[in-house]
């Protein structure tokens, strides 16, 4: 009897070479280990958790984000600079300074911001946007204020990293975040049920400086 029964327990346990899950099998692909935590901290793990399985499988499928960088606010109070706006049809060159031919005077702040609480400038990293105008080291205008649309640019927070896109749908009604630039390079970011993105605001316009 005591032979059968040992007999009966090395069949229902112990270590069995080749079972249980394979190491780097489960949703995070690498080993995992069991650890304490304290209950009212289990919601906070398992979204840290969550979020960090999101960002491998943006890596594992290798999406174009192109990150910006550099967020910089307007100053709220700064002095309004009014420069002349020429009406000269000339291609190059530089109109004549005669008052006959200043059309109006344009504050670039005026131009260029709309909503100053809910503006920002973002600068451009990477070339996926080249085609619409928007080169490395450019400052874009970013107006949270304004609904964006399809065929907007704009910049979204796409698992956690800031990238500028056109707004774009699919045939099946999803969001798609499409590049603008014709070498191919760049492919459009395909929003899916796992990933999370979120428009930040529309880009209303840009400016650089050449020197």
């Amino acid at each position: 009897m005591e032979n059968e029964s040992e007999n009966i327990k090395a069949k229902r346990g112990g270590y069995r070479e080749g079972s249980g899950r394979k190491t780097g099998t489960g949703k995070f692909q690498e080993p995992t280990k069991v650890i304490r935590v304290p209950t009212s901290q289990e919601p906070v793990i398992a979204d840290f958790l969550e979020a960090y399985a999101r960002k491998q499988q943006t890596n594992d499928h290798k999406i174009d984000i192109d990150a910006v960088g550099d967020f910089i606010l307007p100053l709220l109070h700064q002095k309004t600079i009014h420069i002349p706006l020429f009406n000269s049809k000339v291609p190059a060159g530089f109109p004549s300074p005669a008052d006959d031919h200043v059309e109006t005077r344009l504050s670039p702040n005026d131009y260029l911001i709309e909503q100053v609480d809910a503006t920002f400038f973002v600068t451009i990293q990477g070339y996926s946007m080249v085609d619409a105008g928007l080169i490395p080291g450019d400052k874009a205008v970013v107006d949270r204020s304004k609904l964006a649309y399809v065929g907007d640019i704009v910049l979204a927070i796409v698992d956690g990293e800031f990238t500028i896109k056109t707004l774009g749908r699919s045939k099946d009604g999803s969001p798609l975040l499409l590049p603008a630039n014709k070498s191919g390079e760049y492919k459009p970011i395909e929003v899916k049920k796992h990933m999370h993105v979120e428009i930040w605001g529309v880009v209303t316009g840009s400016f650089r400086k050449y020197k």
